[in-house]
């Protein structure tokens, strides 16, 4: 897993980038065995519409530029793409959104996503620090990280006695275990996620800056979660 990971890192260095767009992000995490959506990305209209086919509509168009990492900003997610003549009229929509955004953007394709149905959202983030070196995030996502900073940290290896005491510790806790009558959201596959990214992270600590998976979708007990965007940042090479 770290070769085939390390492949999609080095293609990226090799083309002067320290950023990974969403799609190589999770090209990496996949290698790791993280649940990434089954998306593929779209160099032309053809294979767009021959992979929305594939996966099966309504599907997600995300647009793919290194200097667009930002996507919301700039337009270019749409969501719910529910035929190939829709499909045909988002191609342009979305490709008119990046250049007004940024007209030297570097166009990588676009990905084809299946719309997933939403789940309890938390963010799972990575930074290095210079004297502890790297450390791992988790907290609920949305208003829980943004206004509330509801997030706890350990370095990095973790043990699953520690993924499980993450997830315990921070004040929104209960919403996880079930509040107001809602089923238990799935711990198990967050500790799962967890102990991969800490294993990924200490595989790549030569190449890793950050990372933020954000958000990930978690389902209720036994239904497992899904990685929905990804962002890494390497290292500058030396």
């Amino acid at each position: 897993m770290k070769e085939e990971a390390l492949k999609v890192i080095n293609e990226v260095l090799s083309s002067g980038r320290t950023a990974l767009v969403e799609y190589e992000a999770k090209q990496v995490l996949k290698a790791y065995g993280l649940p990434v959506p089954e998306e593929k990305l779209a160099r032309n209209l053809d294979e767009a519409l021959r992979y929305a086919e594939e996966i099966g509509y309504p599907v997600a168009m995300k647009l793919m530029s290194p200097q667009i990492l930002h996507k919301s900003d700039a337009k270019v997610v749409i969501l719910n793409v529910k035929s190939p003549e829709e499909l045909r009229e988002k191609w342009e929509v979305i490709h008119e959104n990046a250049r007004n955004y940024r007209p030297d953007a570097e166009i990588l394709g676009v990905l084809i996503a299946p719309m997933l149905r939403v789940g309890r959202e938390v963010i799972i983030g990575v930074t290095e620090d210079p004297q502890f070196g790297h450390a791992i995030m988790f907290g609920l996502g949305g208003i829980f990280v943004e206004i509330l900073k509801d997030v706890t940290f350990r370095i990095v290896p973790i043990t699953e006695r520690d993924a499980r005491k993450m997830i315990r510790e921070i004040k929104a806790y209960p919403i996880l275990a079930g509040a107001r009558g809602e089923e238990p959201a799935d711990t198990d596959a967050i500790v799962d996620l967890l102990l991969k990214v800490s294993e990924l992270v200490n595989d790549l600590r030569d190449y890793i800056r950050e990372m933020d998976l954000n958000p990930v979708f978690v389902y209720e007990k036994g239904r497992g979660a899904v990685v929905v965007d990804a962002r890494i940042i390497l290292k500058a090479p030396r």
